[in-house]
C-alpha cells in the first residue's frame, strides 16, 4: 500500500492507492479529482515520478517526475500562455488543480497522442471535470478518472480502508453475522465523528471544536470567494451561502429544487444552478433513485447529503447531528470504497409513493443489497419494516437487508434482516 503522509504528522494510506497504481500502470494519464483539503495534492506527490511498469513501453525508474501546481501563478500563466511547452517532455508529470486553466487537458491531450506511455501524467482538480462547461476536452481513451472522498473512519484510524462491504459482498448473505461479529475495534461515538468530518486536517488533527470551526470558517470563505469564482461568476454570494446552509439543514431529504429556492427567496434555475456547482465541487451529493420497478411507481427524485458532515454540521449551524448524519457518514464510506473498485457498484435510494423506503440501495454483482440506517441502540422489528418491504418487492434479486445501528452486537432481526453496529461495518 502507498503511505500517505504530510509534512510534520503521522503517515496516513488511503483507500484508494491500489486503484490509482493499478490506473497509473494502464493509462497514459490519471485525474484525481475531490473537494478541496481531501488529500488529493499528498496523494498525487507521494504517486508522482514513480515507476509505472516493468514493460518495454513503461516509463523509466530513473525518470524524476516533475510537479507543477496551477495555484503557483507562474505556473499558471505558463499554462495559459504556452501549455504545451508546461507539459512537453519525457519526465512523468503531475498537474496539481488542473481545473484553473482546462485548456491545458488540450496540450496532454497532444502530448499523450505523441507518446502514449502509461503513467505519464497525473492530474488533480478540485472540481468533476466532466462537468465543468469551460472544459470542452475530456481526454477519452487517454485518462481514467478517481474520485478521492474525505477520510473514512477507518482512514483517520491509520488503516486505509472503507468498511466491510467488499467482505458482505464475498459471501453468501447467512455468513454476515459471522464476518461482523469478527470485525475488531472499540465502540465510537457517530456523534463526535460527524462533527470532526473526513477533511484530514481537521478530522485527524485538530482537537478542538474551537479548532475546527477556524477551520471551516476559512474553508467556507476560500470556496466562495476563490474556487466558487473559479467555475462560475456568483455576484450575490449572501444567496448562495444562504442555499448552502439550506442544503445543510435537508441532508437526508428528497431535493425539491422549487421548494428549497421558495424557502430562501431564489427562483427555482438558480438555487437549480447553484446545486449543480456545489456538486461539480463535490461538497454536495445527489444519490439517484433505484427506478426498476414491479408494481409500484416509484420516487424518482435524488437524495441530498454532503460529501463532509463536518462542513455540513459547520455551515448549518446545528449543534447536535441528527440521524440523518449518522446516513451520511455511512453513505461517505459507500463512495470511498465505490470509487476504489475495479468494477462500478451503484450507490442508489429507494422510496414509494406509500412513504416506504430504504436509505441505500447496493447494486453490485448482479444484485441488490438494502440498507438502512437508525441512530438507535436498540433495533426493534418495525424497523426492519422497509427492508423486508423492498425485499418481498424484488425477490431473488435481492439480498438480505443490513440495518445499521447504534447498538454494542449485531443479530439477525428477522432471517433476512441482519441488525449490526455501524462502527462494526464502517
Amino acid at each position: 500500500m502507498i503511505i500517505i503522509h504530510t509534512m510534520n504528522y503521522p503517515v496516513l494510506p488511503r483507500v484508494v492507492s491500489h486503484r490509482l497504481d493499478a490506473m497509473l500502470r494502464v493509462m497514459p494519464a490519471v485525474v484525481v479529482c475531490g473537494a478541496r483539503q481531501t488529500g488529493k495534492t499528498t496523494l498525487a506527490r507521494a504517486f508522482g515520478g514513480r515507476n509505472t511498469g516493468d514493460g518495454p513501453t513503461s516509463i523509466p525508474a530513473a525518470s524524476s517526475g516533475q510537479y507543477l501546481s496551477l495555484d503557483d501563478f507562474d505556473v499558471l500563466d505558463l499554462a495559459r500562455r504556452d501549455p504545451d511547452a508546461l507539459v512537453r517532455g519525457t519526465r512523468p508529470v503531475t498537474l496539481d488543480e488542473v481545473q484553473r486553466e482546462p485548456n491545458l487537458l488540450g496540450a496532454v491531450k497532444r502530448e499523450i497522442d505523441r507518446d502514449r506511455r502509461p503513467g505519464r501524467f497525473l492530474m488533480t482538480g478540485s472540481a468533476n471535470l466532466l462537468l465543468m462547461r469551460r472544459v470542452s476536452e475530456s481526454l477519452a481513451g487517454r485518462a481514467g478518472y478517481l474520485t478521492l472522498w474525505p477520510m473514512t473512519r477507518r482512514e483517520q484510524l491509520g488503516l486505509g480502508q472503507p468498511g466491510i462491504w467488499e467482505k458482505l459482498l464475498e459471501v453468501p448473505d447467512s455468513a454476515w453475522l459471522d464476518v461482523v461479529a469478527a470485525q475488531a475495534g472499540r465502540r465510537e461515538d457517530w456523534r463526535q465523528l460527524a462533527l470532526r468530518g473526513g477533511f484530514p486536517f481537521p478530522a485527524v488533527h485538530l482537537g478542538t471544536s474551537t479548532e475546527r470551526a477556524i477551520w471551516f470558517d476559512g474553508y467556507a470563505q476560500t470556496y466562495l470567494e476563490r474556487d466558487l469564482q473559479a467555475l462560475s461568476s456568483i455576484a450575490a454570494l449572501p444567496d448562495f451561502r444562504r442555499l448552502m446552509r439550506a442544503a445543510c439543514l435537508r441532508l437526508g431529504s428528497l431535493v425539491n429544487q422549487s421548494d428549497l429556492g421558495r424557502d430562501i427567496g431564489l427562483p427555482q434555475p438558480t438555487a437549480h444552478r447553484y446545486l449543480n456547482l456545489l456538486e461539480t465541487s463535490y461538497l454536495l451529493v445527489r444519490i439517484p433513485a433505484y427506478s426498476v420497478n414491479r408494481t409500484k411507481r416509484l420516487i424518482k427524485s435524488p437524495k441530498l447529503y454532503w460529501g463532509d458532515t463536518g462542513l455540513a454540521m459547520h455551515l448549518s449551524q446545528e449543534e447536535e447531528p441528527r440521524g440523518a448524519h449518522l446516513e451520511n457518514l455511512v453513505l461517505q464510506d459507500l463512495l470511498a470504497w465505490r470509487d476504489s473498485r475495479p468494477s462500478r457498484v451503484e450507490v442508489l435510494h429507494w422510496r414509494t409513493t406509500t412513504n416506504e423506503e430504504v436509505d441505500f440501495v447496493l447494486e453490485a454483482e448482479g444484485a441488490l443489497l438494502p440498507i438502512e440506517v437508525k441512530a438507535t441502540r436498540r433495533p426493534r422489528l418495525r424497523d426492519a419494516a422497509h427492508l423486508r418491504t423492498f425485499r418481498k418487492e424484488y425477490g431473488r434479486a435481492a439480498r438480505a437487508g443490513l440495518l445499521l445501528h447504534d447498538g454494542d452486537a449485531p443479530g439477525w432481526i428477522t432471517p433476512e434482516v441482519l441488525g449490526a453496529p455501524w462502527w462494526m461495518v464502517v
